[in-house]
Formats: structure tokens, sequence, C-alpha cells
């Protein structure tokens, strides 16, 4: 299917399109202006032959602005440079048999291309991949990459959806780094924003207009995926992703946030099921996962397969929440929500969500969730930390300064190897104390908002410890969040081995047993005992006892199963030990 935005080489040239129904008049810049023949419902054509790929082309809106193509498939010059004609069937692709892997056997590893080496660039992440796959990671989850405004940030202000950002490389730097993760086994996933635009270099208000509603997020104007032509700029985005760059899935960010109308199929269900039929047509898993802070268990099937409507995982805040609470003992903002974190512990592993239709006081006290008990656990993807949890503290301190080892590695024993879809933050895997703070690279007024906007959320921070905190304009925040790849210490050398025997067992008894199966039940005591247990797909029973405290436990080793995990021998759990066992 011919895609309706954008431009795309043909036998004769290139095929331009613009929608723009607010505009009177478009035109096409190359080495000089070509009138766009305006057609039904407010799209702009113009095919020009003899026009060679890498071409920079913009539009002029009404002899009054110049812009680029929203659907730009890069922008060599940033999000205010002209946009370059891509051909996407040029590159040559080694691994042309890859189909993916099932979702049961997905372990994530989220990371950020910018920080993620020294260098900051897709070609460089190639040489960690080897890394990867030795430590069990089975998928790379790329923080976005729709172009964004300057040279540094999150990306999560893109405004060129269709254009990952040159800051990090090329095109077919981006497609060498997948092609080289497929070839060794690695699906690679891609975290995507159809809430919202960024607040730089968005121009589709001057001749789109109809793409935004009055109603606001927290980051802008709501889009209207109401709009036919709108609701399939999205659709078509994450079809570009998945097959023009063969990502293995997406995760969309704060779906929560994304328009939708009673009764009506919504533009979540569209893309699930537009990516179902790419899966179909090509033999390929596909993946798509949500962050959705409303728990709305209904979205979500990690059964379905291909997609269909529904989304194979969400992203568990909840799980996270209970842990960092624990762990911590911090109750501020969202985690006081969550003022019994071990009994919310057990809610999580019985049955997913902590919030499933519970009053939250966070979430404007109000009901938050649905029953999701009877989703396969696989639903969920779990995990310790993430960008957003790390990086929306005022100075991007990881887990590692806040708890204790042997509390982390706990933690770790059991998020590892339970029967939910585990994630790792970029060197978690080896206790990295790297901070991850908020950076970007605003300029002028909108460097200042940020500036003052941070300073009102962290006020408590800036006054406890003032310059101290750090400037996410500073082009050092980034570089203080860049990882180091040589420095292990000899305590992080031993994190990376148990993270590594955890993801072997994971994958030799764990995973082959994800397929078909259920919740079952979980308990927290007061002293700090936990126990769980899950049916398996197989028909077997995984069960955990763990010791979630300071103190030891007696507890009799009366659970039926063999042991495939930790110490479970005598009488007495010492403090945060982990016991797995699998059998009847």
């Amino acid at each position: 299917m011919r895609p309706s935005f954008g431009a795309r080489p043909t036998k004769d040239g290139v095929s331009f399109r613009l929608w723009a129904p607010g505009a009177r008049r478009v035109d096409l810049l190359l080495e000089r202006r070509h009138a766009m023949q305006r057609r039904q419902d407010g799209w702009y054509v113009a095919d020009i032959d003899g026009l060679a790929v890498g071409t920079p082309y913009k539009f002029r809106i009404d002899d009054e602005i110049d812009v680029p193509d929203p659907a730009s498939a890069f922008q060599p010059e940033d999000v205010f440079g002209p946009s370059e004609v891509i051909d996407h069937d040029a590159f040559t692709w080694r691994a042309r048999d890859w189909r993916g892997h099932p979702w049961e056997e997905a372990v994530l590893i989220e990371t950020h291309v910018g920080t993620f080496t020294a260098e900051g660039t897709y070609r460089a992440m190639i040489d960690k991949l080897d890394h990867l796959v030795a430590t069990g990671i089975t998928a790379l989850e790329l923080m976005p990459l729709a172009d964004f405004a300057g040279r540094r940030g999150w990306g999560y202000d893109g405004v060129l959806w269709y254009a990952p950002d040159s800051a990090y490389g090329r095109p077919e730097d981006l497609k060498a780094l997948i092609d080289e993760a497929h070839l060794r086994g690695l699906m690679v996933f891609l975290d995507v924003v159809y809430n919202h635009f960024g607040p730089e270099g968005n121009y589709l208000g001057r001749y789109a207009p109809s793409f935004f509603t009055d109603a606001h997020t927290p980051w802008g104007s709501a889009i209207d995926y109401r709009v036919p032509q709108v609701r399939a700029f999205a659709v078509e985005n994450a079809l570009s992703w998945l097959s023009d760059y063969r990502f293995d899935g997406l995760r969309l960010d704060a779906a929560n946030h994304i328009m939708a109308v009673p009764g009506e199929q919504s533009m979540l269900q569209d893309l699930s099921a537009a990516a179902g039929e790419l899966a179909k047509a090509t033999g390929r898993h596909i993946h798509l996962v949500l962050e959705n802070g409303d728990n709305r268990a209904s979205l979500l099937d990690a059964a379905q397969e291909p997609p269909n409507g529904k989304y194979r995982g969400q992203w568990n805040d909840d799980y996270h929440h209970v842990w960092h609470v624990m762990l911590t003992g911090e109750l501020n903002g969202y985690y006081g929500d969550y003022q019994t974190p071990r009994m919310d512990l057990a809610r999580a592993l019985a049955s997913g969500f902590v919030y499933q239709g519970e009053i939250s006081e966070f979430w404007g006290k109000k009901p938050r969730g649905e029953p999701s008990g009877e989703l396969p656990p696989a639903t969920f993807v779990n995990f310790l930390q993430n960008h957003d949890q790390i990086g929306n503290r005022p100075f991007g301190d990881r887990l590692e300064s806040l708890a204790s080892p042997q509390q982390i590695e706990a933690a770790l024993a059991v998020t590892l190897l339970a029967p939910m879809v585990p994630m790792l933050f970029q060197g978690e895997e080896w206790g990295s104390t790297v901070p991850f703070p908020f950076f970007c690279d605003f300029k002028g007024g909108l460097a200042d908002a940020v500036r003052k906007g941070r300073k009102q959320e962290y006020a408590w921070a800036y006054e406890k410890y003032g310059d101290e905190v750090p400037d996410p304009l500073d082009p050092a925040t980034l570089q203080s969040a860049v990882l180091d790849w040589t420095g292990r210490t000899p305590e992080q050398d031993k994190r990376l081995v148990l993270v590594r025997e955890l993801l072997i067992l994971r994958r030799k008894e764990i995973a082959p047993r994800l397929k078909g199966a259920s919740f079952g039940d979980a308990e927290a005591a007061d002293n700090g005992l936990l126990t769980a247990h899950w049916r398996m797909g197989d028909g077997t029973t995984l069960r955990l006892v763990a010791n979630l405290s300071d103190r030891d436990i007696a507890h009799s080793d009366s659970n039926a199963g063999t042991p495939i995990w930790g110490n479970a021998a005598g009488d007495r759990l010492p403090p945060w030990s982990v016991v797995w066992r699998l059998g009847g």
C-alpha cells in the first residue's frame, strides 16, 4: 500500500504529497518552486520527474512561511531545515529471513541512543550488541527517535514523526543497527509518541489546524484522531517504523492521553489491526506495548497473535512504584498511592495491576484501572527502573544510590524470574550509578520556561542544593548521563554475573512455559514474608518464597516443587533472600 504522506521515489522521479486543508496555496521548493495541485480534502500533490534521491525540499505555505515535510523521512539540518528525499527500498538487509521472537521470550533493555555510548550514535551501539546478547537480553528498546529540536533530548518532544533524529546518524545507520541486532538474534523496539507534538518545530497548526482539538494534554493541544487523515498519519507512521526500518515492536507513550471517542473504534485499535495485517503478510512477530496510566486491561491481550486491535503488553508502573516505596521509603507524588508496598507487591504478582478500579488519591481521587487478573501474566512489562523513574528526579539518581545491593539483588531475583516480561534500563545489568537526569536543547524563551518549570516542580531540591541541581539545558547534563563501559568495579562485575545467571535460568525454565500461563495467588505477611504461585503453560506450578525484610524469618520448607533458584534448605529465610521452585 502506497503511504498517503511524504515524499516517495517513483520510477520516473519523486512524488510529493502534503495534507494542508488550511492552506490556500502550497509550493514545493526545490532548486525552483513548483506549484502543487490541490486535490480533494485538502491534499496537495506534485510529481517531479528526474529528481534524485537525496534531494532537499521544503513546502511554501500561502507565500508566507516555508516548512519541512511533516512526514519527512530525514532532516539533516534539524527540524527547521529542509527535508531530504529518502529511498527506503535502497537499503540492503542482511538478516533477510528474520521473523523475530514470540513475546514470551522477550527480555527488554531500555536505552537512549545519545547516552548509551560515548559517541552517542546508532552505529556506535552496534559494538555493544554482543554484550546485550551475552547478558541474556532478547530485545533492545530505543527511546523516541522522531526528530526533535536541538541536538540533545529524551525524544519525547518530537515534531517530525517519520524522521529519525539526525543527532544520532542517518536513516541507513539506524537500519544498520537494527540489521546487526537481528543478525545476533535481538529484537529491536521503538518508543513512539502519538499523544502530542513537541513545542518547537511543529507547523501543522498553520496549514492543518484540524490536526488539533481544543482539549489539552500536559504537553499542549490534543491531537484530533476523529479526523481520518490525522488518524492515518499516526497509523502509517507506525507501519513505517515497522516496515521501512523493520522494528519488531513499538511502545506507545502515555496512551491515556491519546484522544478516543466513547463507542467508536479508537486510533489505538486501528494501529494494532494495521500492525497485525503487516505481521500476517510478512510472517513476522510484531509486538505492541502501551504505557497507560489508566490501567485499561481491556486494551491488552498478550495472547492475541498477530495483533488485531489489542496490545501485547503494558509497562506496569504499579510494579515499579511498590518496589520503590519498599526500598526507599519515599512517599512523595504518585508514590503516596502505595502506602502498603508489600501487600501491593503481592497484588501485582497475583493479578497484574495494583489499581484495578480502586480510588487513587494521586489520579484525582477517582477510580483507576480495570480488573486484570484474567490476562496472561506476560501481559505486564515489569521493571525496577526506567528513564522516567530515574530521570524525573532532580539529580537523575538511580536505585543504586537509594537502596542496598542486597535489597536490589532480591528485587532483581523476583523481577527477572517472575512470569511477566522483565525490562532493565541501560547499565542496570551491572548496577551502573551513572545518573540519567532530564536534558534538552531548547533556545530562548522555551529554554527559560523549561528551567522555570523544573525549579517549580523540584523547589525543595533547588532550595536545598541550589546550583548543584543539574541544568537541563547545559550540555554537561547530557554528558553526565553517558554510560561508562570501561570502569566497572568488582562489585558491578558480580552484579552482571548475577543478572546473567538469572536470565540464563529464565531462558531455560521460565520462557518456554509462559505461553498459556495464568495468574495464581500471592500473600504478603507483616514480617516481610512474600509467597506467590502461578500456573504455567505446561501445567507445572511456579512458586516464589521471599524474605523482603532485614531480619531472618522462620519458614518451614514445605512448598512442593524443585528449587531452581535460591537456598531452600533449613527452616529460616535470611534477610532479602529469594527462592523459586517449579513443580506440583
